[in-house]
């Protein structure tokens, strides 16, 4: 059994969409044609190239990583890990509430076949949810955890959202920020505690962003409770503006325990729709979101230094 745990800096550019990207960015629903897929994994490779151009430009290739699934971005992956860039592959099914394998009891083979540095599940637990769904979700992730924590293959990364019970916002008058503030941090501490109480045992949790330091704090502390001293965790985007997504970084790299963020729609979610309206080039695009994303990496680093 290999130990649990990556403290190295992670800053991940994660384009792992798939329905949301799909229906959203294309206006495609139900089963495509080879062509639209095809197009989808074009504007796949548009994020990719930005990355590359940042990394060439001075972001610590030691640092660096991308995110993406192997519907659209196998070709992505293996070009990635031929560059010995650091490299995460979800597993989960695309646009569930419940937590399930893409590839059902053949996960281990794909997973095996791509061999990214990170498998990445996306799951939605609430730790005052549905009992009999959280328990399902959790049976599967500790297979995994098991799988993974066995084999010399990747590590696991978790992302972990707590989407709010309606009888927690009744609680809150309906206030969402409220919920952001005042009950997800304590949520998702539980869940994590929950998780690792169940054998769901994660090297990096991908969380929400938190507006206050003491927060990131006790997320740090559950994530690395019992012994768990070398778990990372890494701030998401949750496709918020430029200006939050900079706040939760600074707030985040100030925190030992949080090695960096994973930051998709708002690197590049603007730029391909500007891209894909020809209102700007390809290469405009790529530009775009090497920028983006080299701000993101600037933030965090510039945080850490002062801190």
């Amino acid at each position: 059994m290999r130990s649990t745990g990556f403290e190295k800096p992670l800053y991940i550019l994660p384009f792992d969409h798939r329905g949301s990207f799909q229906a959203r960015m294309f206006g495609w629903n139900g089963a495509l044609t080879p062509a639209q897929t095809a197009e989808i994994a074009g504007a796949k490779q548009v994020i990719y190239d930005g990355f590359k151009s940042a990394v060439r430009d001075g972001v610590p290739e030691q640092r660096a990583g991308i995110l993406t699934d192997e519907q659209f971005g196998s070709a992505v992956l293996r070009d990635a890990a031929a560059h010995n860039y650091t490299t995460a592959c979800c597993v989960e099914k695309s646009g569930q509430n419940e937590f399930d394998f893409e590839c059902g009891e053949d996960f281990a083979r794909h997973i095996e076949s791509l061999r990214p540095t990170f498998s990445k599940v996306l799951v939605r637990y609430n730790a005052e949810g549905d009992v009999e769904v959280n328990a399902r979700q959790t049976a599967r992730l500790k297979r995994l955890s098991e799988y993974l924590h066995s084999t010399s293959g990747p590590r696991f990364m978790f992302e972990l959202l707590v989407p709010a019970e309606e009888r927690q916002l009744e609680r809150l008058n309906g206030d969402k920020k409220a919920f952001d503030l005042q009950l997800r941090p304590q949520l998702m501490v539980r869940a994590i505690e929950e998780l690792q109480q169940a054998g769901v045992e994660p090297d990096v949790w991908k969380v929400e962003g938190l507006d206050r330091r003491e927060d990131c704090e006790k997320i740090v502390a559950a994530a690395r409770r019992g012994g768990r001293d070398r778990v990372g965790c890494i701030i998401l985007g949750r496709g918020e503006d430029d200006a939050k997504v900079h706040q939760w970084l600074t707030t985040a790299a100030a925190v030992p325990g949080f090695i960096g963020f994973a930051v998709g729609r708002t690197s590049f979610w603007d730029p391909l729709v500007a891209w894909r309206a020809k209102q700007i080039t390809r290469e405009q695009a790529v530009t775009a979101i090497e920028q983006r994303y080299r701000g993101f990496v600037d933030t965090f680093e510039d945080e850490i230094r002062r801190d």
